[in-house]
């Protein structure tokens, strides 16, 4: 026996819950690769942002800014692993509230089924979806480009998994920003306001020491650069220092903070009505309710009210036409 919520169930409950966390990551998981178009356009787009920097920017950029034998190539590979996962993390955003208006959230809410199990499982689909993205984006660095890190292959490995750990903590966090919001277009006004700038503000694209003054701040407090500089220490054999255990945190923390944040959103219900930002006193009508006010009384005047005493009248006088 276990109890929960102050009522016992029988040892066969966890077994169960297991078998229903499976069944909506299976779910989830047939939603995004059962779609040939969806694993295509989720390949390329890591590739179009690889070539991208390394055969534009790759050209103008300053060797004498990067450490001796390091290629531009070797440099960006490992801080593409962390940002390629912002893009998907939008996206898990944005499939969330896809999911909320087509019905299919209201009908998870009249099942015997965990509301944080169906965060779960749409992490673990986004998460698969970061991982073969991540994979695409390796083969083509080594095969493609000749990506050859100093870190050999357990090197790659372990900035893989630290990548797929990072890029996990950031797709819960637009769970929870789609769980309150309930817009995809604040949603995405969001991830290109807020996380656009922080990806190009760290050391994803050039050294720290290459940034001016004032965005070398920001950089140095973005959690992306710790996430980066761990990518990069593990792929090209760096010493790893602190980085790696700050992502770890990092992400630890991120990932908890948000993932009850976005529980408390799903739990809400999906009628809810939005409170005004600017409330009115209930004495002042708004601009609109005074034209409303204004065109009824307008009608009111053009068609008046029937008086009861000419109903009347008319009643008599048909009355006495009848008996003459």
């Amino acid at each position: 026996m276990s109890e929960h919520d102050g009522r016992f169930f029988p040892a066969t409950a966890r077994p169960r819950e297991l078998a229903q966390l499976w069944t909506l990551a299976a779910r989830q998981l047939r939603v995004i690769c059962g779609d040939v178009r969806i694993v295509a356009l989720s390949i390329v787009q890591p590739l179009v942002m690889l070539l991208l920097f390394t055969q534009i920017f790759g050209r103008m950029a300053n060797p004498d800014l990067f450490p001796d034998g390091i290629s531009y190539t070797d440099y960006l590979v490992p801080a593409l692993l962390i940002t390629t996962g912002i893009g998907t993390a939008q996206v898990a955003g944005v499939g969330f509230v896809r999911d909320a208006e087509s019905g299919i959230e209201q009908r998870f809410r009249f099942l015997p089924v965990r509301p944080l199990y169906v965060l779960i499982a749409r992490s673990v689909g986004d998460l698969a979806r970061v991982a073969i993205q991540l994979m695409a984006l390796l083969l083509c660095a080594c095969f493609g480009l000749g990506f050859a890190p100093a870190g050999g292959f357990w090197g790659m490995a372990a900035a893989f998994l630290l990548s797929v750990f990072v890029c996990w903590s950031l797709v819960w966090i637009f769970l929870a920003l789609a769980a309150w919001l309930r817009s995809i277009e604040v949603l995405g006004s969001i991830g290109f306001f807020v996380m656009s700038p922080l990806m190009f503000a760290s050391s994803a694209f050039v050294p720290l020491d290459a940034l001016p003054g004032w965005v070398r701040l920001i950089a140095v407090v973005n959690p992306l650069t710790h996430a980066v500089d761990a990518s990069r220490n593990l792929a090209l054999g760096w010493e790893a220092g602190d980085s790696i255990i700050g992502a770890l945190l990092s992400g630890t923390a991120l990932s908890a903070v948000m993932c009850l944040i976005a529980l408390r959103g799903f739990r809400r219900p999906p009628n809810e009505t939005r409170r005004p930002l600017f409330r009115r006193s209930r004495g002042t009508p708004s601009p609109a309710e005074e034209k409303e006010q204004a065109g009824n009384r307008d009608q009111a005047d053009q068609h008046p009210p029937a008086d009861p005493a000419d109903d009347r009248a008319d009643l008599v006088n048909g009355s006495a036409n009848q008996c003459s």
